[in-house]
């Protein structure tokens, strides 16, 4: 059991924050009579929308009713590194061409007799004679 200076009550066991909005990890923290605190949001009062990534105790640990639950909400150095992160424009960029890359290429080109082309040195044309 976790020893917690000047907290009074029964044991009472973790719950799971990891996953939860800090909203969410709030109301069950309150419910599950634990204190949450969050090192790496000093206005984690405030906070609604982020995600809990850690914790300890660790869901399931007894510690006594009132007892202090610590929550992060970033990953630390050595934890994921999905690199996710923001991405900066890389040089050179991609080749051009866009949608023209996808296209077919073009077959043999169609031969039709334009207005141009008629008369142009047939029977009925203006010849030298």
């Amino acid at each position: 059991m976790l020893n917690t200076p000047g907290s009074a009550g029964p044991p009472v066991r973790v719950p799971r924050f990891v996953g939860l909005m800090a909203m969410d990890a709030r109301e069950t923290a309150a419910e599950h009579g634990v204190v949450l605190t969050a090192p790496d949001r000093p206005g984690f009062r405030d906070l609604v929308l982020d995600h809990v990534v850690r914790q300890y105790p660790p869901p399931g640990a007894q510690v006594p009713r009132g007892a202090v639950v610590t929550v992060w909400f970033d990953l630390g150095p050595h934890e994921g590194g999905g690199g996710a992160g923001v991405r900066e424009p890389r040089r050179p960029g991609p080749p051009g061409g866009g949608l023209r890359r996808e296209l077919d290429e073009p077959g043999p080109p169609e031969v039709s007799l334009g207005q141009s082309e008629v008369g142009v040195g047939t029977a009925g044309g203006t010849g030298s004679g």
